[in-house]
């Protein structure tokens, strides 16, 4: 399985998405369990965190 690179990403794209895994408007079994964990201030975090990284090549 590929996995997506998440370095550089927008960061209110990638706060989004951990929002609908929590949520379970958007599905995929291992990502819903883990943001099932997270707090909105946690998802905030970790979007700025991988916004700000250079994305791979």
């Amino acid at each position: 399985m590929e996995h997506p690179n998440l370095a550089g990403q927008k960061e209110a794209y990638l706060a989004s998405s951990l929002k609908a895994y929590r949520d379970r408007t958007r599905n995929f079994a291992m990502m819903n369990s883990i943001a099932a964990l997270l707090t909105d201030e946690e998802i905030a975090n970790l979007a700025a965190y991988y916004a700000h990284l250079k994305p791979c090549k």
